[in-house]
């Protein structure tokens, strides 16, 4: 066989794949921060739910992972 095969050619270069890792690896901080809060028992209403890190912060850090995900998605490596 020749040299002349063709190797086979990715989607995205090894960057777009960086930055998607970093944008999943945000969205998994961002339900982690949202865990918790729950109360052992049912009957007992916990205010631990409402705190700034479940309300704002959680939501936003997952809002920020979703929008890295979609620049890496977006970002074409074939431009300087």
């Amino acid at each position: 066989m020749k040299n002349n095969e063709q190797q086979p050619e990715f989607l995205f270069d090894k960057i777009n794949y960086k930055i998607l890792l970093i944008g999943i690896g945000v969205i998994a901080l961002g339900f982690i921060l949202m865990s918790g809060g729950g109360s052992d028992d049912p009957n007992a209403f916990s205010e631990e739910i409402f705190n700034f890190r479940r309300i704002r912060l959680a939501p936003t850090t997952v809002l920020i992972g979703f929008g890295i995900t979609i620049y890496a998605i977006l970002k074409n490596p074939k431009k300087a």
